[in-house]
């Protein structure tokens, strides 16, 4: 399971809660625009998920690289620091309410090179990259997440084996707990791959003590999660949208709504230990994830975890 056998209950989409506090998430950015401009707001989206009963906050470095920091006319550093401030201010918020004795937990976002590029790639992997390039990409910013203290990584909506292989090879170099999830569709990774494989390769990390979906349709979970247990031996992590497609040149999700949280009962019996939701999965459906459960709540991170 999550942590101690128990099942750890994540935050939903950071957008969503954004979105429901009047953000327009419209600029390339996405989150990281709100990161810049309004840091208040994202520390009240990780109140409302903690007070729903979410366990971790996943902060807004999801669409962040420095490059792309860079390219809004922040120095090298200044964006080297609002990476750091992603992970300040969940911690922040968590530390806030330690007094109530409930262990909480700051997973540092790590998103797909895709993800940055703003155009949906991360729903098709594949970027014409080399392995060299996506280090590049990836290294520094997996430097900065993990030097600002973040209880775990969450590397998040990978779509290729290939971009999978460079991310575990960096996280190997890193002496931070990770959970790592892929896009998954129709049973395969977003770049057409067997699941199987890509999961396999996520776990050839010591540091990566969870594999699994995110941002996938909700019908896609359980037998990841069976999947992903039988290939890796680990805890799963399951973390889908709320069903509905993005749509690039829209830039909006279209389609009807699906995420219906009595299903993480039957997630968590096949053996997902971290369960929550990602894009369109607001506090009140987590809240309700949490009330299925009866979860979320351990003394400590442990090796195993």
């Amino acid at each position: 399971m999550g942590v101690g056998g128990t099942v750890v209950v994540i935050d939903g989409g950071l957008s969503t809660a954004l979105e429901q506090q009047g953000h327009q998430l419209t600029d390339c950015l996405w989150t990281a625009r709100v990161l810049l401009d309004d840091p208040a707001a994202i520390a009240a989206a990780h109140r409302a998920y903690f007070d729903a009963g979410a366990r971790v906050a996943t902060t807004a470095s999801y669409q962040v690289s420095v490059p792309s920091l860079q390219a809004t006319g922040l120095s090298r550093a200044q964006a080297r620091a609002v990476l750091t401030r992603s992970v300040t201010l969940a911690r922040e918020v968590r530390d806030e309410l330690a007094e109530d004795g409930v262990q909480r937990w700051v997973a540092a976002s790590v998103g797909p090179y895709g993800a940055v590029l703003a155009d949906g790639s991360e729903y098709r992997g594949r970027y014409g990259l080399t392995a060299a390039q996506l280090r590049d990409v990836h290294g520094p910013r997996l430097e900065v997440l993990a030097a600002a203290g973040p209880d775990l990584l969450a590397v998040e909506t990978i779509p290729d084996v290939d971009e999978a292989a460079v991310l575990v090879g960096l996280l190997a170099q890193l002496d931070v707990p990770a959970w790592f999830s892929f896009c998954a569709h129709r049973g395969r990774t977003r770049a057409d791959q067997p699941l199987a494989e890509a999961f396999a390769v996520a776990a050839s990390a010591d540091t990566v003590r969870a594999v699994g979906v995110n941002c996938c349709e909700p019908d896609e979970v359980l037998d990841a999660v069976r999947l992903a247990v039988a290939v890796t031996g680990r805890p799963a992590v399951a973390y889908p949208n709320g069903g509905e497609r993005w749509d690039p040149v829209q830039r909006r999700w279209v389609g009807r709504r699906r995420f219906d949280p009595a299903l993480a009962r039957a997630w968590a019996a096949a053996g997902a230990g971290w369960v929550g939701g990602c894009c369109r999965v607001g506090p009140a459906a987590i809240a309700r994830v949490a009330g299925e459960l009866g979860a979320g709540s351990a003394p400590m991170l442990p090796e195993g975890c």
